[in-house]
């Protein structure tokens, strides 16, 4: 997997939710809507999902592998890590 782009595409201040991203994957494949949230340790990243019948929140899409997780959350977080350093810079 090749994660070829990576678009911060709002960010949030209150409650948990810190951003929204964007990712596409080899040219190919875009992906919205991925969450960057506050957890009691750390930030991480939550895939996008939706609310089924039973009012549980599901996946849409996920990583298969544990290495394609940890490579999609280090490159999210990452980015998400320059753009805030960016934001700083410019204030």
């Amino acid at each position: 997997m090749n994660i070829t782009d990576i678009r911060i595409r709002r960010t949030y201040c209150e409650n948990r939710l810190r951003a929204l991203v964007s990712i596409t994957i080899d040219h190919d494949l875009a992906l919205h809507d991925i969450k960057i949230i506050q957890g009691a340790d750390r930030l991480f990243v939550a895939m996008p999902s939706r609310r089924d019948e039973n009012g549980e929140f599901r996946d849409i899409c996920h990583p298969i592998t544990l290495q394609a997780r940890q490579q999609l959350e280090q490159a999210v977080l990452d980015c998400y890590q320059q753009y805030l350093q960016q934001q700083e810079a410019a204030d």
